[in-house]
């Protein structure tokens, strides 16, 4: 496939932006994934959604790199939420040429506009850690969550590192800082499942992928810098913005757009 230097210039661009946005709250597909839609109108969505999860694997393993130098994780938790996101989002990614995507977006956009009220209210939400279970719980939960929102990674994709977060904050108690980077290793695992079934199958454009990821990297590793220095207080207000822009952007695509 030729694509020409202005539009790889775009969707550096575009990898970048996302890269930043998604390090401190998640919703970098929110940009990413419609930029490759935008500029490859004649590629298959299995192909964008492959290709998208290149970028998006790498740029979040760079964040992740960046905030593991300031911040201790919860890596217990992410081992046992990651193996069932893992395989929940292979599952999604396996079935994302199957079942009409457009399926889900009235109930994705009910439930993200019921997070961000959630949120916009909880003013005390996430700025400090507070757990609400213990032992084994804990861990059932989490595995729970891991396979869900890894099969909707899979299957659809933005909003899933959104989504992650609060649930690490709101069922689970973390603080915004700290469940950012426990989400990013969840992340990590539900990008790799869906690689590996795209990859498998030849969905993905490895070339443009590998090039998208320099700019993901980049500003994956600048949004850390940033939410670091801010902590929970500004991952609160950037994920109460993302949240409100993929509602934003679902309304569009489900009930304006031709």
């Amino acid at each position: 496939m030729e694509i020409s230097f202005e539009v790889v210039l775009f969707l550096i661009l575009a990898a970048t932006f996302a890269g930043l946005v998604d390090s401190l709250a998640g919703g970098g597909g929110l940009i990413q994934l419609p930029a490759l839609l935008v500029s490859l109108p004649d590629t298959s969505p299995s192909v964008i959604l492959g290709t998208n999860k290149v970028p998006s694997f790498l740029g979040t393993l760079g964040a992740t790199a960046s905030y593991l130098r300031k911040i201790k994780p919860d890596f217990k938790l992410a081992a046992v939420m990651g193996l069932p996101a893992f395989i929940g989002s292979a599952m999604g990614a396996s079935v994302a040429t199957k079942i009409p995507r457009d399926a889900f977006r009235p109930i994705i956009l009910f439930l993200l506009i019921s997070v961000a009220i959630y949120t916009y209210l909880r003013k005390e939400l996430g700025q400090v850690a507070s757990a609400k279970f213990a032992g084994r719980n804990r861990f059932i939960i989490g595995a729970a969550v891991g396979a869900v929102i890894g099969f909707y990674d899979g299957i659809f994709g933005p909003g899933t590192g959104s989504f992650l977060m609060l649930a690490l904050v709101a069922v689970l108690g973390f603080a915004f800082l700290e469940a950012s980077v426990t989400a990013k290793l969840v992340n990590l695992a539900t990008n790799l499942g869906a690689i590996l079934v795209f990859g498998f199958n030849s969905q993905i454009i490895w070339a443009l992928g590998l090039t998208m990821a320099v700019g993901n990297i980049l500003g994956g590793f600048i949004g850390a810098k940033v939410g670091i220095r801010g902590g929970s207080v500004l991952i609160r207000r950037a994920f109460l913005a993302v949240t409100t822009a993929l509602i934003i952007r679902l309304i569009y695509d489900t009930f304006l757009r031709g």
